[in-house]
């Protein structure tokens, strides 16, 4: 009997995906990421990477990432689930250790005793008549609330309370920490007050209605005059411990996955770090590390955003100066999500700059080399950009793009952007071949996108339809004529004038300060004459 032979295009298939899941081994980012993310957002990566496992699409043992989890829940408070986890890796009968039986019966204990001290305001945050009384008569606030003893309210009952807030969130009930800490922060916020119509303060009981008597109400009016920071949740000022605060309402808002509140709470703790960075409050240096953090947290907000304007605003905060240099001196990693952010929403940025208009497309690219090549990291995402558009490579170019999608399915924040990432790839790789080419085959174009003819043929026919390509199909000659392609005057002109605020910016700053030199200059030279005198 003569030996089985193994089909060629199976063993091909199986070569393939044994390439695809080593790629998706030594590109996976989850290692070079977690460090910078809270403990809790780890859970949701591991939990992808038990699902491209179970796919194999991944080479890596589900047991080594019930470990992982059972070591990230150590610190937490969630230990049913760590009890959980710890049968999964030592089997269903294994007994549970001592300690963490030991440390559930703390959890609980230590459950009562923060419940119990923050009852007072507990009950008055969800008191809503009273709590909205207190908020029109401007009372609700630490100071205010300490000083009534009608409330029985004390600064260690406000300590507790969001000691509690921690406490919920570490057992894992992210909604409830999210709730507790929306109310502290709204103790230490002045929103805007809602005025009333003229005609309502008329019969002069306006402080009945605030259920204060007339001396407290016309105390507290130039208070009522100073409204907080829209940005931060509309706090009037900011310190440390309420910049921890601000990261834990975002943490939970990432983990709730309201992507619209985590984007008012992402605002918020980059307005705290940068206020705090300004007025020497928070290192430099310590500045730069939670920029890096709050670029990581970001990833969740930016790619979770539904209303398309995530990327575009990715893309605005990792070019800015500041955060560009935490990417480049501590995360050069996220070059990946900035190189795929940059190719989804660059045709999304032409488009708003003008029906015609490649500039700012253009601009996003140049922008992004320059990033490139002050960062070193490199994977198939970001080599596919390099060999495109700085060398001009196409056939390196497009086996990068083969194995871009193997890296884009598997990663957690990109997998879902898989199918229009490479859409948008191909139509850069065809902007890119358009510009050294004025006719180009329709057989060789459909190579170099991985097409057939005739699908090929449609898809640019699509592009032409959608004012996305200034070209025409000649059919007899199985070909694409490129249009002229030449710049409207209009794109000149806003090309060369697109940093004339900035300039014009940086010339006045650079001529107060020499007036401020001049006139330092003037004062020294009158006291020493006035000191000659003397």
């Amino acid at each position: 009997m003569s030996a089985p032979t193994v089909d060629s295009t199976d063993s091909a298939t199986a070569s393939a995906a044994a390439s695809a899941a080593t790629d998706a081994a030594t590109y996976d980012l989850t290692s070079r990421i977690s460090p910078y993310l809270d403990l809790h957002m780890m859970f949701p990566l591991l939990e992808y990477i038990d699902s491209l496992i179970s796919a194999g699409s991944i080479p890596y043992s589900s047991l080594d990432v019930a470990q992982a989890r059972l070591e990230l829940l150590k610190p937490t408070h969630m230990v049913d689930y760590a009890m959980d986890i710890y049968r999964e890796v030592h089997g269903e009968d294994a007994t549970i250790p001592a300690e963490m039986e030991e440390q559930k019966a703390g959890v609980f204990k230590e459950l009562e005793e923060l419940r119990e001290g923050q009852m007072k305001l507990d009950e008055l945050c969800r008191n809503e008549e009273l709590r909205a009384n207190l908020v029109n008569s401007n009372q609700w606030n630490v100071k205010t609330l300490v000083s009534m003893p009608t409330h029985d309210i004390t600064p260690e009952t406000i300590a507790t309370y969001y000691k509690f807030a921690k406490f919920n969130f570490d057992c894992g009930d992210y909604q409830q920490g999210r709730d507790m800490l929306e109310n502290y922060i709204s103790l230490y916020s002045s929103p805007p007050k809602q005025r009333k119509d003229s005609g309502e303060g008329e019969g002069g009981d306006d402080d009945d209605e605030f259920g204060g008597g007339g001396a407290p109400s016309s105390n507290s009016n130039a208070e009522d005059e100073k409204t907080g920071n829209p940005n931060m949740y509309y706090l009037t000022s900011i310190d440390l411990t309420l910049l921890q605060v601000l990261w834990g309402k975002l943490s939970c808002e990432i983990l709730v996955e309201d992507w619209e509140e985590a984007s008012v709470a992402l605002l918020a703790v980059k307005t705290a770090i940068e206020s705090l960075a300004s007025s020497h409050k928070l290192p430099a240096l310590e500045a730069l590390h939670q920029r890096t953090w709050l670029l990581h947290w970001s990833l969740f907000v930016f790619w979770n955003d539904a209303s398309g304007k995530g990327l575009e605003s990715m893309v605005e905060l990792f070019t800015s100066e500041k955060y560009l240099q935490a990417v480049t001196t501590h995360a050069p990693h996220l070059l990946r999500y900035l190189t795929a952010a940059v190719l989804l929403c660059k045709r999304r940025a032409a488009k708003k700059a003008g029906s015609n208009s490649n500039a700012e497309g253009r601009r996003l690219l140049r922008d992004l080399v320059k990033v490139m090549q002050q960062c070193e990291y490199s994977d198939p995402i970001v080599e596919f950009v390099d060999k495109l558009s700085v060398k001009f490579d196409f056939e390196a170019a497009q086996s990068q793009l083969a194995r871009c999608e193997t890296v884009l399915s598997t990663d957690f924040f990109l997998c879902k952007q898989t199918e229009l990432f490479m859409e948008e790839a191909r139509v850069f790789v065809f902007e890119n071949y358009c510009r050294i080419h004025h006719k180009i085959d329709l057989t060789t174009l459909g190579d170099k996108l991985a097409m057939d003819r005739d699908r090929a043929e449609r898809w640019i026919v699509d592009l032409i339809r959608n004012a996305l390509l200034d070209a025409k199909i000649d059919s007899e000659g199985g070909c694409v004529v490129m249009g002229t392609g030449s710049t409207s005057v209009y794109e000149q002109v806003m090309e060369k004038t697109r940093e004339l605020t900035a300039r014009s910016g940086g010339l006045v700053v650079n001529l107060r300060g020499y007036m401020n030199d001049v006139r330092r200059e003037k004062s020294r030279k009158k006291a020493a004459m006035e000191a000659e005198y003397n």
